[in-house]
């Protein structure tokens, strides 16, 4: 399997987002967070499809490139 630098970005992308949205989720599970609820709650919300989406690109760009 080779890896572009296009799809490592995806994947770091990826692993960015999820880490935002496990971060969100502790955040939100405090009571108070930091952000505060709504900006916590949209970062949670934003983060989840995003991880997903930069998955998907990376898998199928670096499928793309296989010979």
């Amino acid at each position: 399997m080779i890896m572009t630098p296009k799809s490592g970005l995806f994947l770091a992308g990826c692993c960015v987002t999820a880490i935002a949205g496990v971060g969100s989720v502790f955040e939100l599970s405090s009571g108070q967070p930091d952000l505060g609820m709504q900006t916590t709650a949209i970062i949670l919300a934003l983060s989840i499809p995003l991880t997903g989406l930069f998955f998907f690109a990376a898998v199928r760009d670096t499928k793309a490139n296989i010979k």
